[in-house]
């Protein structure tokens, strides 16, 4: 998953955001009202987590009062990424006020690291409307356990193919464009081209061989994933 962590306390910042990229997600973050209204514009996401309390930015201002406002602006203009906040002001009115505004789920601080994990795979399933475990041929993939299986056997891959493939198993069958790929395999300051992306896409299909699975391009769209008929381009 690629996720925005919107927290300005630095310390809990990092440790949101290293314990989510070593359970292998892709993580950006934004410490300000400014960087979060930016990235939430320009980047895809699954899912953001964000802090209620936070500072306007340093540059050029910002016309909103809370990141109850940079979530409701969202929602306004018809965003519907899954929000958890993560907040101390845990009070029921507060919660109330969250919920209302948009949020998908609220967590009051101090939190356990693995539930915010839990919540976020909860919100995402709920999002794309898939089960724990989708299955293709012999390839199964684990929400859950974020682990990818052929028939009992795991199936070990680099960060990157991993998030490609989990792509494309979010639902199996969906047509994913190279767009949305690229989105969420870059960094802000570094695009991933069509000639890397293209790279994953063809290690995975040699990791796939006798899965019963195979991705197949779509010209001018992008890929899919599905049961082998033996001929996927």
């Amino acid at each position: 998953m690629r996720i925005l962590v919107i927290e300005d306390d630095a310390v809990l910042r990092d440790v949101v955001v290293s314990s989510l990229r070593d359970a292998g997600h892709h993580v950006d973050q934004a410490a300000d009202l400014g960087a979060a209204e930016h990235w939430w514009r320009v980047q895809r996401f699954d899912a953001i987590l964000l802090d209620l309390n936070l500072p306007s930015s340093a540059i050029r201002g910002s016309a909103m009062g809370s990141g109850l406002a940079l979530l409701q602006q969202a929602r306004r203009r018809g965003d519907n990424t899954p929000v958890l906040v993560l907040t101390a002001r845990n009070q029921t009115p507060d919660r109330i006020a969250g919920l209302d505004s948009g949020a998908d789920d609220y967590l009051g601080k101090p939190f356990e690291l693995a539930e915010v994990e839990a919540r976020l795979r909860a919100l995402v399933r709920r999002a794309i409307g898939t089960q724990d475990i989708s299955t293709v041929g012999q390839l199964s993939l684990e929400r859950n356990n974020r682990r990818f299986r052929v028939g009992a056997q795991p199936l070990d891959l680099p960060a990157r193919e991993f998030e490609v493939l989990w792509e494309l198993m979010s639902p199996p069958g969906r047509a994913v464009s190279k767009r949305s790929l690229s989105d969420k395999l870059s960094d802000f300051d570094e695009a991933l081209g069509d000639n890397a992306l293209e790279a994953f896409i063809s290690r995975l299909r040699k990791k796939l061989q006798h899965s019963g699975a195979a991705i197949r391009t779509l010209r001018g769209i992008g890929y899919l994933i599905e049961a082998d008929s033996g001929d996927a381009a």
